[in-house]
């Protein structure tokens, strides 16, 4: 049975789909500086010596401050995921002002080489992926250049809309293929960390998950108090013996759903 693994990496990102096939995908590369939880610990324990796929969502140090170690162990990563709106050099640029990190820099040195497409498909079993995301004509910002990744295993349907706010979910809902991908999911990882410069209700009416998962250590910002809005558009189902609409990683810690 396919498995999906919302990590508790604080005020970041980071999910594991580990395939029924034995093949994995990691959904950004935070990790948790608190406890030392890392990607590299995860897959090491999880005795994973190849990551089969690395997607990235978006380009802010929360998303990727786990990718050096990463890069620098024993684990192979075959291939990466991101959206195309920006060249390695132009994340840089983009990142110039608030400086950056050593996440960042490690992603975009691997933007670089892994530009050729793999020898062979990856099987994934049934699971299917997809990704939409804003032209940098539209967004000159990290949050809004989000990729929004869609994952499809066994009738389920999860989206990871990254950093996305409200006005890049306004262009994004013009496109039809991108409402008919994210309608009717089972679970919504809130995008940026459920804060309220996120909230786009055509978004959320569409997508009307079963789950809302808000990935964050506490409320850092007034803005993230938004568990009353998430609960409203999600339908809820049974979680650890209760009936539960919203998650967080901040109550809940790490959070592991079976999609079969």
């Amino acid at each position: 049975m396919s498995n999906l693994t919302i990590f508790d990496v604080e005020h970041g990102s980071c999910s594991l789909f580990a395939a029924d096939t034995g093949a994995t995908l990691m959904i950004d590369c935070g990790k948790n500086s608190s406890t030392g939880w890392s990607p590299t610990v995860e897959l090491t324990n999880r005795n994973v010596g190849v990551l089969d796929v690395l997607a990235i969502t978006n380009f802010d140090e929360d998303h990727a401050n786990g990718l050096p170690e990463l890069r620098d162990s024993h684990i192979q990563i075959k291939s990466l995921y991101r959206a195309k709106n920006l060249e390695p050099d132009q994340v840089i640029q983009l990142k110039s002002e608030g400086g950056v990190g050593p996440g960042i820099a490690s992603l975009v040195d691997m933007a670089k080489s892994y530009t050729s497409p793999l020898s062979r498909p990856i099987d994934f079993g049934n699971m299917t992926k997809s990704m939409f995301f804003n032209s940098a004509d539209d967004f000159d910002d990290e949050n809004n250049l989000s990729g929004v990744i869609i994952l499809r295993a066994n009738g389920r349907k999860v989206v990871f809309p990254g950093d996305v706010e409200k006005s890049g979910f306004e262009v994004l809902m013009q496109r039809e293929k991108f409402r008919e991908a994210i309608a009717n999911a089972t679970i919504l990882i809130a995008p940026h960390h459920g804060r309220e410069s996120s909230i786009h209700e055509g978004f959320l009416n569409c997508v009307r998950p079963v789950w809302t998962v808000i990935s964050d250590c506490g409320y850092k910002y007034d803005t993230q108090q938004t568990v009353p809005t998430y609960a409203q558009y999600s339908s809820g189902g049974n979680f650890r013996g209760g009936q539960r609409k919203v998650l967080t990683t901040r109550k809940d810690g790490t959070i592991s759903f079976n999609l079969g």
